[in-house]
């Protein structure tokens, strides 16, 4: 009898671990696709940024070519044409909103923008097709002065998997610009503040995700406040009504639903 249940503990371990070793593998040829997907979108943006790149330092391009200066305005509040680099992922699926990078990170990616349906890109791709990775959108309403972004803590690193580095001082010293780039103006931005935060609404909180519309300026002011008193450390940074935010936010497991926060200000 032992040696019969000896038999069958082994076969039914066996079979837990050619399971769990099939899932481990559809995850990571999953992830794999995913990521290629997307690397596949940020070569095609930046071998075009790279072509203008000549005629841009030759005094920029000439004619009907050239995007119009605009302020960078939300996507459909702008007459400005859209930048060369975004003009074909545009065509492809007008969601685009613009293009999120931080150098020297693997986050370098498209943000989608759904007034209609915010969390629409959550578990989609570019495409639209199924995604756990999901990709990176913009949360509704974006308004002129602020631009919020939420993607996924993906394991492997990929979309916001990287965010919570920020959290050591040390990481923020070499990686203190971020570039987002809407369909019509480049921007860069410098790192403000990060902080730990929880999603769940209680006075307790600081709310992050309800200060989406800053267009007021005591709000805007509220908001730069309460982000400085939650930041980890001090960036020497701040920022005042009539300057353009940039907050990423993205899960944490530090507490139940917890979310880790960057901050950054327009600087060009």
């Amino acid at each position: 009898m032992n040696k019969t249940l000896r038999i069958l503990l082994i076969l039914v371990l066996a079979i837990v671990f050619v399971i769990s070793g099939g899932m481990f593998a559809r995850n990571t040829l999953r992830a794999a696709k995913e990521d290629n997907a997307n690397q596949a979108l940020a070569d095609q943006v930046h071998a075009i940024e790279a072509q203008q790149a000549p005629a841009e330092t030759a005094g920029g391009p000439s004619g009907d070519a050239a995007p119009a200066e605009t302020s960078g305005e939300p996507a459909g509040e702008t007459d400005g044409g859209v930048l060369p680099q975004f003009a074909a992922l545009h065509d492809q699926n007008p969601d685009l909103a613009g293009w999120l990078t931080i150098p020297g990170t693997p986050v370098d990616y498209p943000v989608m923008y759904t007034p209609d349906d915010r969390d629409y890109y959550l578990r989609r791709a570019f495409d639209g097709s199924d995604a756990a990775s999901g990709t990176l959108f913009i949360a509704t309403p974006w308004t002129e002065g602020h631009t919020l972004v939420y993607g996924h803590h993906m394991k492997n690193g990929t979309m916001f998997g990287s965010l919570a580095e920020y959290a050591d001082p040390a990481y923020w010293e070499s990686h203190k610009t971020i570039s987002f780039s809407t369909l019509y103006a480049q921007r860069t931005y410098e790192v403000m503040a990060c902080f730990f935060a929880q999603a769940v609404v209680d006075e307790d909180n600081f709310l992050y995700w309800d200060y989406a519309d800053l267009s007021d300026p005591d709000r805007f002011t509220d908001y730069v406040s309460q982000v400085e008193k939650a930041a980890l450390y001090d960036t020497g940074l701040t920022a005042s009504p009539g300057d353009e935010l940039l907050t990423l936010s993205t899960c944490s497991y530090h507490v139940t639903d917890g979310r880790f926060v960057v901050v950054a200000k327009q600087v060009g």
